[in-house]
């Protein structure tokens, strides 16, 4: 999530009563979580095993729970409670807002675009010419439809991303101040979920249709002219190339990629980055034809085994 005008570095360490390391007027443009920083960007991080990834991140603010020394170019700000802060500062910047009417005022919305009886459209949500919202479709604040998109009944787009850090009290929610951004010529079927980024953005691009009852996480990137079946399940912080096919009730874990052109057949489950241009099948997924002789051989065991007695 970007400012609307950079802060400095004092500024923002003022705003949650931490030190800070470096020149007091250094620009911060944004917060960001790990995995979608730039410069400019501040990030969070509270564990050791974590330290050199944010240190060396693109991001060049750096809220942590340890005094060290700054890698050149970043400054830092020190806080007992780095998750804390960083939740004050998503809730100072983006805070809730509350709506007023089912079509916000503050939205946006084209030339020709039908919105049906039932919808909602959140606060200062942009939506494109064209479009077609069916009735009791949720578009959550901050979200960006383009041109020619069609959202079916149910969908929820731009809920918040299920991200929870464990306490001895329970878990405590990392708000989200991210967004979803839907490109031309996308189709969301009914039921679907897309969730918003946690600070970046999810995003489907040009052409992409979805079947009903799909779930994306936060901060996926999903390409051009894709298809995804009924009852897929997308982890967050995926990146799935353009012309891919997901069929029905594919898994995709975490933080993986699905290669251009690729094509994963109905049930499978992706638990490690898979290249482009195979078609896979198989939980965890292999290359079809593979996995078709692997359980073909399964089935002739009990005939091998019943020869060896």
């Amino acid at each position: 999530m970007k400012f609307d005008s950079p802060l400095t570095l004092k500024k923002v360490a003022e705003l949650i009563n931490a030190r800070f390391l470096g020149d007091p007027d250094f620009p911060v443009s944004g917060i960001n979580e790990i995995h979608m920083v730039e410069p400019g960007d501040l990030t969070f991080v509270d564990h050791p095993k974590y330290y050199d990834k944010a240190l060396h991140s693109q991001a060049t603010t750096i809220l942590i729970n340890k005094e060290v020394e700054p890698p050149e170019g970043k400054v830092l700000i020190i806080s007992d409670h780095p998750f804390d802060d960083y939740v004050f500062l998503v809730r100072t910047f983006r805070p809730f807002e509350r709506a007023v009417s089912a079509i916000s005022p503050t939205a946006i919305i084209g030339e020709e675009t039908v919105i049906q009886p039932g919808a909602f459209i959140g606060n200062h949500v942009k939506i494109g010419r064209n479009c077609i919202i069916h009735a009791n479709a949720s578009i959550y604040d901050h979200c960006v439809i383009g041109n020619n998109v069609i959202i079916h009944s149910g969908a929820v787009i731009g809920a918040d991303a299920y991200y929870f850090q464990r306490r001895p009290e329970g878990y405590k929610k990392l708000e989200s101040c991210g967004r979803v951004i839907l490109e031309d010529n996308v189709e969301v079927g009914a039921l679907t979920s897309i969730d918003k980024g946690v600070s970046g953005d999810t995003v489907v691009s040009f052409g992409t249709k979805f079947d009903n009852h799909v779930q994306v996480g936060h901060d996926t990137y999903i390409g051009k002219n894709c298809l995804i079946g009924a009852h897929c399940a997308i982890a967050g912080v995926t990146r799935i190339e353009d012309d891919v096919i997901l069929w029905a009730r594919v898994s995709v874990n975490k933080d993986l990629v699905v290669g251009a052109k690729a094509i994963v057949l109905a049930t499978s489950g992706i638990d490690k980055s898979i290249e482009g241009g195979k078609t896979y099948f198989g939980s965890p997924v292999m290359e079809a034809r593979k996995k078709w002789r692997e359980l073909a051989a399964i089935r002739s065991l009990p005939d091998i085994l019943q020869k060896l007695k």
